[in-house]
């Protein structure tokens, strides 16, 4: 995927109503201060490019920062939050740097080198990796590899969601700050985040992945293959 910078949505290209399938990368770190931030960029979307964040506060406070109404009702339909704000997300991205502007979070992050599971990923073909039957074989391991993880499990409104995985990239620096207040060096993404089924890894991390949401009472004709 190019450097780039992604931002407002584009508006929507669903072309099958019971499926929704997005492209991108997932950080997720956390702070000494207790906030955790998992930060979503999807180059590829059903609703365009675009960047979002979660957010959940040392108090539990769970929040979503989204580009616009659109995307933001689609989010918030899938996971749980307390809050939701409609603010311009940003992601600048330079050789191994993230720079994150989102309403209150200014979030910078320097990645490191790949991972022993990101290079097994990068072994398993992509039609393959972004299967739901995939999902299902490969959900048993990640929960004992990756306490926390979840790769398929029931989203909200109904839907079954899953990811497939490709890569993972560790984040080894991390400056943040919430309303110009420093929240203090990285720290592993624990306790786990409460936005769905599953969290990112506590290690923190990038992820790779393609991300696919399935509406279960869709027609049996539009039923993905597993």
């Amino acid at each position: 995927m190019n450097p780039g910078r992604r931002g407002r949505a584009t508006g929507p290209s669903v072309a099958r109503p019971d499926r929704w399938r997005f492209r991108g990368n997932i950080a997720g770190v956390g702070s000494a201060e207790g906030t955790r931030v998992v930060v979503g960029d999807w180059p590829d979307s059903p609703f365009g490019p675009f960047a979002d964040v979660m957010v959940e506060r040392a108090d539990g406070h769970r929040l979503l920062l989204a580009p616009t109404e659109e995307v933001a009702e689609f989010v918030s339909a899938t996971y749980r939050f307390d809050e939701v704000r409609i603010v311009p997300v940003t992601v600048d991205r330079s050789g191994h740097r993230w720079r994150v502007a989102a309403g209150p979070l200014d979030l910078d992050l320097a990645l490191g080198s790949r991972t022993w599971l990101g290079h097994l990923l990068r072994l398993v073909p992509g039609p393959i990796a972004t299967s739901l039957g995939w999902a299902r074989v490969t959900s048993f391991a990640a929960r004992l590899l990756l306490p926390g993880v979840r790769t398929v499990g029931t989203a909200g409104g109904g839907r079954i969601e899953w990811y497939g995985a490709r890569d993972v990239r560790r984040v080894v620096a991390a400056r943040a700050a919430w309303d110009g207040t420093g929240l203090g060096d990285l720290r592993p993404v624990r306790p786990a985040p409460r936005f769905g089924f599953s969290s990112t890894p506590a290690r923190p991390s990038v992820v790779t992945v393609v991300t696919t949401v399935w509406r279960r009472e869709a027609p049996k004709s539009h039923r993905p293959v597993l």
